[in-house]
């Protein structure tokens, strides 16, 4: 049995029956499925386990208009709601993560420059970002300041027409392949306050990433420190003002919060599709497993999370599109969402039994996938403070 093929055509993904906003959504829905048919899934669990970077998938995804999608159309975007945007990243997460994910970090390195830049800066940087043809990343963490954001020390001292930036960045996704790195910097004194946001070119002299993270999962998706050793950075690539890094920061992660919700549905979903066709064709008893309560069930539990975390992660979308507040209910999907694509992962693999244990099914893949998804932008403690917060003023 190949790593690539199993007995089911692992990572067969099936179309959902939804209700979109527009023809145009149904239709971005539709070249999303044929993209990742025809491009991710024949190669998904090889370049997995190779740890193969998909550079030219993103490009193709920008020059098919699927990498700007909640940008304006003037500066190349696809002027899409984030509903539609959302349901977009769960295909391609369902096809392969490590895709699903590089278009939500992407999206949200270009957040600060399409929401606070000046005219000048979106007219001169964000077509090539909302095109492909630049990848970004986006550089807050580091390695003593995760959780604690506001108590980051990379420095950057203002020196004539420019600042010099220096200090190092913690588990960047895309660090050493990104083109350019939204980076949180420290310009000020201690604490939010102090916090700046620069655009630093990826071949800036100074900027070195180090060897990628070897990670349970997501081998596809290099994860770095990202140092900066004097990197001499133009003053015109300072996003907003001086000292608004903190809050331009937060509002990025907002959003990137339901991009992680829809990649994790995306995953349980496939993780679901591909127990579902299992346990219809293995047969013990003389009969298909799906025929026994037991395994029945957890299957209906295993597709009430999915369903229940797709209409969470899309509510919260709405009241974004709205106008409407939205950080209390991002933080909810994610929660959710990321902890339901882990059980149901993990029921998946139970479903398959010892087959669900050999890479050559995918779903010991998205079990390892998963995880991490409850980690990044906010670790889901992190979420329940911000919901907590949030409920109590």
């Amino acid at each position: 049995m190949s790593r690539s093929d199993g007995a089911l055509n692992p990572g067969a993904v099936k179309p959902l029956d939804r209700q979109l906003p527009s023809e145009e959504a149904a239709d971005l829905l539709a070249l999303t499925r044929e993209l990742v048919a025809r491009e991710i899934l024949p190669q998904v669990a090889e370049d997995e386990a190779d740890g193969v970077f998909p550079r030219e998938t993103m490009r193709l995804l920008g020059r098919s208009g699927l990498l700007g999608l909640p940008y304006p159309e003037e500066y190349g975007g696809g002027e899409q709601p984030y509903e539609v945007y959302l349901q977009v990243l769960e295909e391609l997460a369902a096809g392969r993560l490590t895709v699903g994910l590089g278009v939500s970090v992407h999206t949200l390195a270009c957040h600060a420059l399409a929401t606070f830049g000046s005219e000048q800066q979106k007219q001169d940087w964000l077509p090539e970002l909302l095109g492909g043809e630049l990848l970004g990343a986006y550089c807050l963490s580091e390695p003593q300041s995760g959780s604690d954001a506001a108590a980051l020390s990379t420095r950057a001292e203002r020196d004539g027409d420019g600042y010099t930036v220096t200090g190092t960045k913690a588990w960047i996704t895309h660090g050493g392949v990104a083109d350019f790195y939204s980076t949180m910097v420290r310009t000020g004194g201690p604490g939010a306050g102090g916090i700046s946001v620069l655009l630093v070119p990826g071949d800036t002299p100074g900027v070195v990433a180090d060897t990628p993270e070897r990670k349970m999962g997501l081998k596809g998706s290099p994860t770095a420190q990202v140092r900066f050793e004097g990197a001499r950075v133009d003053a015109g690539r300072l996003v907003g003002v001086e000292g608004q890094g903190f809050s331009i920061a937060l509002s990025a992660l907002d959003s990137g919060r339901l991009g992680i919700a829809a990649c994790a549905i995306g995953v349980a979903r496939a993780a679901l599709d591909h127990a579902v066709e299992y346990a219809r064709t293995r047969t013990q008893f003389g009969k298909p497993i799906a025929e026994f309560q037991g395994l029945s069930f957890m299957l209906a539990d295993m597709a009430t999370a999915v369903e229940a975390g797709r209409a969470l992660y899309l509510s919260a979308a709405r009241r974004r599109d709205a106008g409407l507040a939205f950080s209390k209910e991002a933080a909810m999907a994610k929660l959710f969402c990321t902890d339901a694509a882990m059980r149901v992962t993990t029921d998946a693999v139970q479903v398959l039994g010892g087959y669900g244990y050999t890479a050559d099914h995918p779903v010991e893949r998205y079990m390892r996938e998963a995880k991490v998804l409850q980690i990044v932008e906010g670790t889901n403690q992190i979420q329940r403070m911000v919901i907590g917060r949030k409920l109590t003023g």
